[in-house]
């Protein structure tokens, strides 16, 4: 297997009460060769035995482990996570998640990018739902283009908590993550943030194939979702419409009559 150096680069992990995720994620990418500048393990008040397992998975795969005594939500676990990295590029993923083959293969053209283009600031590799608006970019990416007109709600989320690569200066331009809310909500006040601020994105079009989603045993999501909105009955599916509406009419406002055309 080819060893992969990306010094310039830290690789930023959130858990929370998943230490097996976790250990399967490290594994994955050092099975694919891959040597960061350094690893931020950022641990949100996980119960006793997690905790043990992680400092047996720090002295195994040499990462910096940040922890809090109490759970204090993702807003702080990404926050103080990214205060302990050093290197000019951040790699995010959420613990839940493992890279593809492919994924050595694309993140080199990633990184490149966001060193030619000194305006990019982040490139996402995963999402549920292709970006509403985009043009081709090179090498399998777009760039994202925020159009305040479009009818689609999902515009907004240029800025995804899904794995992404940005720059460590983040907060300079975007500020630091709302602490104290819902995840949800916390994403949601991120992603208005990068439009209003100008942000600019690119996003993987093959976005299935660079990183697995697995939560699988004991150690599925901890986040609850809203059963209703996945259901198929004909009263079910006019209220998700109405819902939808409402929603892509506060997302605007919330965002404002902006237009990036960069």
């Amino acid at each position: 297997m080819p060893v992969h150096r990306f010094e310039d680069v830290t690789l930023l992990i959130t858990h929370y009460n998943r230490s097996r995720s976790l250990e399967r994620l490290l594994r994955a990418f050092q099975d694919l060769g891959f040597q960061f500048g350094g690893i931020v393990v950022s641990d949100d008040g996980s119960r006793p035995e997690h905790l043990e397992r992680l400092h047996l998975l720090k002295e195994a795969f040499n990462f910096n482990l940040v922890t809090t005594p109490k759970n204090r939500g993702l807003g702080n676990n990404i926050n103080k996570g990214q205060d302990a990295v050093t290197t000019p590029y951040t790699l995010y993923v959420q613990e839940d998640f493992e890279p593809s083959d492919k994924f050595s293969i694309h993140f080199p053209d990633a990184l490149q990018f966001m060193k030619e283009d000194q305006g990019l600031d982040l490139v996402r590799f995963y999402a549920y739902f292709p970006y509403p608006v985009m043009r081709p970019y090179g090498k399998g990416f777009s760039q994202m283009l925020y159009r305040w007109w479009h009818p689609d709600h999902l515009k907004l989320y240029m800025y995804s908590d899904h794995p992404h690569l940005r720059r460590s200066c983040f907060f300079e331009k975007f500020g630091r993550y709302p602490e104290g809310v819902r995840p949800d909500k916390t994403e949601y006040t991120m992603a208005v943030r990068f439009i209003q601020r100008g942000g600019k994105a690119l996003f993987y079009n093959a976005f299935t194939t660079l990183f697995y989603q697995k939560n699988e045993g004991d150690e599925t999501s901890t986040i609850g979702r809203v059963v209703w909105r996945q259901q198929k009955d004909p009263l079910t599916l006019f209220m998700r419409w109405c819902y939808l509406k409402i929603r892509l009419i506060k997302t605007t406002l919330d965002v404002g009559f902006k237009n990036t055309r960069r």
